[in-house]
């Protein structure tokens, strides 16, 4: 599978250093709006072509799947540009700003019957069938709540701070709080409540997040661009509870009985980057001939935004543009 980014920035990066140690995808092609960038970043990863518009290299032909490393403001418009040119899309999350995006252009990707999918990676890894198959063996009982936290310091980070590039701390760490909940207990969701701490431009910096599900089971979690939070995340049961350090990327999961003994751990296999499962699980998608990939269905990722928009709603945060 020839693969294409679109984008040059951080996290095109961190894609580029993941495919080009995988065997099943060559990668093949990158476009920035800067051509000196793009053939710098061909240099330094080996990759076939590079484009100095996004436009020249949606135009060639070999391109099997594109990866969209853009600011989540720029998201919509990418997706639309890559699908309307005939390519399967792999878009970064957060997948777009809104779910009114999202239904459009996932409904634009089933009718020309190409693959668009989200690339939250936590969604893809073998860790999260590591957790819920601990949660299903009925070590720890019935399960009942859960708490996780994720932050970094993201305050001098340009496109986390302006409300024009979509910033604040929910779309890009928050978002992986809400999937972890939904991964854990499903998206049967009964209530959502949260706060968040503003910044003077109008994006959000620190957020608190409570979901409470049908059969009664509670989320409860923190998210921040302020700080280095310490990315734990805990599943408590009637019977025994799971520590899980770095909700996301797992690292280590270990499980305690009622007593507090720890009776069991266990480490996700060695990973190239974390990235390789959702390329893979797109190149197998594809070769199936399906539109989306069954580790984060379009349904997920609609339902994920129309969470995170009743949130940002609540706060008072409009992205500009975002209802044009």
């Amino acid at each position: 599978m020839k693969m294409a980014i679109l984008g040059a920035g951080q996290i095109a990066h961190k894609m580029a250093a993941t495919i080009t140690k995988m065997k099943t995808v060559e990668a093949y092609a990158v476009a920035a709006r800067d051509e000196k960038r793009a053939q710098d970043f061909r240099a330094q990863y080996g990759f076939t072509k590079a484009y100095g518009s996004y436009e020249e290299m949606l135009s060639d032909e070999e391109v099997d799947l594109v990866y969209i490393a853009t600011p989540h403001s720029h998201h919509y418009a990418h997706i639309k540009m890559c699908l309307e040119h005939h390519k399967h899309v792999l878009c970064e999350k957060s997948f777009t700003v809104n779910a009114r995006q999202a239904r459009e252009v996932l409904q634009m990707a089933e009718e020309k019957g190409l693959l668009l999918t989200e690339a939250i990676w936590t969604r893809y890894m073998p860790s999260r069938k590591m957790v819920n198959d601990i949660i299903d063996s009925g070590v720890i009982g019935t399960v009942t709540s859960l708490t996780g936290n994720l932050g970094y310091f993201l305050g001098n980070v340009t496109r986390m701070v302006e409300p024009s590039l979509a910033g604040g701390a929910l779309l890009d760490v928050g978002v992986y709080m809400v999937n972890f909940a939904m991964m854990v207990f499903g998206n049967k969701i009964s209530k959502v409540s949260s706060s968040a701490v503003m910044s003077e431009k109008g994006v959000d910096y620190t957020d608190s997040i409570t979901m409470v599900f049908e059969n009664g089971e509670m989320a409860v979690m923190h998210s921040s661009m302020l700080g280095a939070l310490n990315r734990r995340a805990n599943i408590f049961g009637d019977k025994g509870y799971i520590e899980i350090t770095n909700v996301n990327n797992i690292e280590k999961i270990k499980v305690f009985d009622e007593n507090y003994k720890e009776v069991a751990a266990y480490t996700p296999p060695v990973q190239i980057t974390g990235y390789e499962y959702e390329v893979e699980a797109c190149r197998r998608a594809i070769k199936a001939g399906n539109t989306q990939c069954s580790e984060m269905p379009h349904e997920e990722t609609i339902r994920v935004l129309e969470i995170m928009d009743d949130m940002r709603r609540s706060w008072g945060y409009e992205i500009p543009g975002e209802n044009l």
